[in-house]
């Protein structure tokens, strides 16, 4: 069995469901189960900031898939439920990415993980310190990643 972080985000129409829409299809998933769920967050875009602002969460999943297959049921969601690319870091109804495989270090034409980003994401390390505060990331704990953060500026929408 593997076990993966996803972080999931949407930024338009009504996000909260999007949101909520890309967890039930994970879970339905039959080589997918969704261990444990952070609360939810209204983060400032990232990237492109000239947007609204996103919700955000992040899941801890067990899963048989390799990594590839998993990036390909990440698309899938994303493209059932109507993303759809315009540019870098724009708008999107939602957005499911592979944060970390396992222990692996993976880096090819279609996938890098840990993700490269994640790091410098209040929206992904403070999210997945609340559900893992002891995870290692880059040779530090996620729980002193997501101190380099403002915790106050995420604002929590819900809990667990």
């Amino acid at each position: 069995m593997n076990k993966a972080y996803l972080g999931l985000g949407s930024n338009t129409g009504d996000k909260k469901r999007y949101l909520y829409d890309a967890i039930q299809i994970l879970n339905h998933h039959e080589q997918i189960t969704i261990t444990t769920l952070s609360s939810l967050y209204e983060t400032a875009p990232w990237g492109y900031v000239d947007q609204d602002i996103f919700m955000n969460l992040v899941v801890e999943i067990e899963t048989t898939l390799g990594p590839i297959e998993l990036l390909d049921v990440c698309q899938q969601i994303e493209n059932e439920l109507g993303r759809v690319r315009e540019f870098k870091w724009g708008p999107r109804v939602i957005d499911v990415d592979i944060l970390i495989y396992n222990d692996e270090a993976i880096e090819c034409e279609r996938l890098i993980v840990p993700h490269p980003y994640m790091t410098e994401r209040d929206f992904v390390m403070i999210p997945l310190a609340e559900i893992c505060p002891q995870l290692v990331v880059k040779e530090k704990k996620v729980q002193d990643w997501a101190q380099n953060f403002n915790q106050e500026a995420l604002k929590i929408i819900s809990s667990k």
